[in-house]
């Protein structure tokens, strides 16, 4: 006889859904407490798709007025996040559960580097609100990559973030540096004049930018993105001489 106790659960309800890009939303939620730790993910169920799990990052750090935020990228074959990114409302009701630890700073660390690629942008800028909260923050660099410049679709938050927060330095790095021909209707539809300029965008694959700004010998690495940015980045750091020990990755 199974007299193991259910996984706790939270409910919270949409109170926000701002699709950015044709593949991409932002999900705010407001609900009951739930007790992950910054960095972490929970596993979250949707009222389009019942029964079924998938695990998200919060893009905030726990809050006891039990705000959340998601940000969720349509993946090729994704019917999930496909569904929250097309056809989330407000006052839909989610279900979080499982909370799982990912990423925790250091409290020695003396400077932090973070490395996201896309929507795995969503657990290190929790880890940064979270380390704002600190009386002295660790020096901290985020290097955030995407293919087109358009593809950076928090530019106006990190930058109006890294004004506020002398201890954070933002390296926006794209592949391309113009877009694509192809307009994208919901990029146009919330294009804003805040972000950086042209001249403060990095060119070239994440990993082989961020190894060509090492070898980090004293800081703490986290890396989060698509399972093979993940990969790449930790591979070239490691041949570029950065200790393993440095490094935490997790796949967004």
């Amino acid at each position: 006889m199974n007299n193991a106790l259910p996984d706790p659960a939270w409910t919270a309800t949409v109170v926000g859904h701002h699709r950015l890009r044709n593949d991409l939303a932002v999900v705010r939620l407001i609900g009951d407490f739930v007790p992950f730790a910054p960095g972490g993910s929970v596993e979250v169920e949707v009222p389009q798709h019942p029964g079924v799990r998938r695990r998200l990052s919060p893009a905030l750090p726990p809050s006891l007025d039990g705000k959340l935020e998601f940000h969720v990228r349509t993946v090729p074959g994704g019917w999930v996040s496909g569904s929250i990114v097309a056809e989330t409302q407000e006052g839909d009701q989610w279900r979080i559960s499982s909370p799982r630890g990912v990423f925790a700073v250091d409290p020695t660390a003396p400077e932090v580097v973070l490395i996201a690629g896309g929507t795995g942008l969503a657990p290190l800028r929790a880890q940064i609100l979270q380390l704002s909260r600190r009386e002295t923050p660790p020096r901290t660099y985020l290097f955030i990559g995407a293919k087109y410049p358009r593809d950076l679709y928090a530019a106006d938050m990190l930058f109006l973030l890294a004004a506020e927060l002398p201890w954070l330095t933002v390296l926006p790095v794209v592949e391309a540096p113009y877009d694509p021909p192809t307009p994208d209707p919901w990029h146009e539809q919330t294009r804003v004049d805040i972000g950086f300029p042209p001249e403060q965008l990095l060119h070239g694959r994440l990993p082989e930018v961020v190894a060509a700004h090492g070898p980090y010998l004293n800081q703490q690495l986290m890396v989060c993105g698509s399972p093979g940015m993940v990969r790449a980045t930790v591979a070239v750091l490691l041949e570029n001489g950065t200790p393993p020990e440095n490094v935490t990755a997790e796949g967004a």
